[in-house]
């Protein structure tokens, strides 16, 4: 079969061992990111299975219109960038391995570093010794600090397992069913919202955005929080109501964020109020960028293309689509 993959940055993807899963097939990848739908419809004419590196590209309807070829899009994890009425309605399936029973450690080793960084002013103090200054500031022990994590899922629980290594207490928050899971398997649950949110001294959001959950993070939620917090975004930059953060960071609670998403991606104006915040360490959505995680994805991803071209596809989206 023909397959397209799209946005492989650093032309990773042929050089990790997954990449041999797609042998006997047609393969282009293309390293750039193309927003012009009218260019990335000309070059993807010929494609019968388009790979998506996860959200980095819209699969529209207006795109599906104009791919004639195209059968299959297999792609790893939520699908909110992909049109999933349109692509039953183009004969396009999709197939998506969710990976309920897998974290993405990526991400949640990204975290702990970010944490890391904020709480000992990791990237301020190297800026300071590179200009010749030394010292710039005190940071703060991690060791009998409260880390409240919202999201009973697998990557907070996997960062709760970091948190309590460096000595730390885990204060959870979550979905009335996730609290309910939490206080089940013996964690500490918040009495509140508010409490949570004033009783921590890191926050970190681990919560899939959908739209119940768009714009979950409030005002409110930012003014409870304490002067010297840290507020930890490495799951989506909707769930926090738009403008929310900045005006927080500049009433001071939190006094500090650490991010890796935005609600732009890709970021490239270096005077987006919350990249160029002095309050805000931030890296561009790299949680699951490894070469360890993408092998492990894109694995799957391959695998679902396997089973298409066997006439066995896994993990249908729609299956209304496959006609057998």
């Amino acid at each position: 079969m023909k397959v397209h993959i799209l946005d492989d940055w650093f032309d990773t993807l042929r050089g990790l061992p997954s990449f041999a899963r797609l042998d006997g097939h047609d393969v282009t990848i293309w390293t750039d990111h193309v927003v012009d739908e009218d260019v990335l419809s000309e070059r993807l004419q010929e494609a019968e299975v388009l790979v998506l590196f996860r959200e980095r590209t819209p699969v529209t309807a207006g795109l599906l219109e104009n791919l004639p070829k195209l059968r299959l899009v297999s792609q790893r994890s939520v699908y909110p960038h992909v049109d999933v009425p349109a692509c039953t309605a183009n004969g396009v399936l999709l197939c998506s391995n969710m990976h309920s029973d897998t974290p993405s450690h990526g991400a949640a080793e990204l975290t702990w570093g970010l944490i890391l960084a904020a709480m000992r002013q990791i990237p301020q103090q190297m800026a300071s010794l590179r200009a010749g200054r030394w010292q710039m500031g005190v940071g703060k022990s991690l060791r009998g600090r409260m880390l409240g994590l919202y999201g009973y899922g697998r990557i907070a629980r996997a960062v709760a397992g970091y948190a309590r290594a460096f000595g730390m207490e885990v204060l959870w928050w979550a979905s009335e069913d996730g609290r309910a899971r939490a206080s089940a398997d013996g964690e500490r649950v918040a009495e509140s919202r508010e409490a949570f949110f004033a009783a921590c001294d890191v926050v970190s959001l681990h919560v899939r955005l959908k739209p119940v959950t768009r714009g979950i993070i409030t005002p409110a939620d930012f003014a409870a929080m304490a002067p010297g917090s840290v507020f930890v975004n490495t799951s989506r930059a909707g769930l926090v109501q738009p403008g929310a953060l900045v005006e927080a960071l500049n009433a001071g609670r939190p006094g500090m964020a650490a991010l890796d998403v935005f609600d732009t991606e890709p970021l490239t104006d270096p005077d987006d109020p919350l990249a160029s915040h002095p309050n805000v360490i931030a890296t561009p959505h790299i949680g699951y960028v490894t070469e360890d995680e993408l092998d492990l994805q894109f694995a799957d991803i391959y695998d679902q293309i396997n089973a298409y071209a066997a006439g066995a596809p896994v993990h249908m989206i729609n299956p209304e689509v496959w006609k057998g």
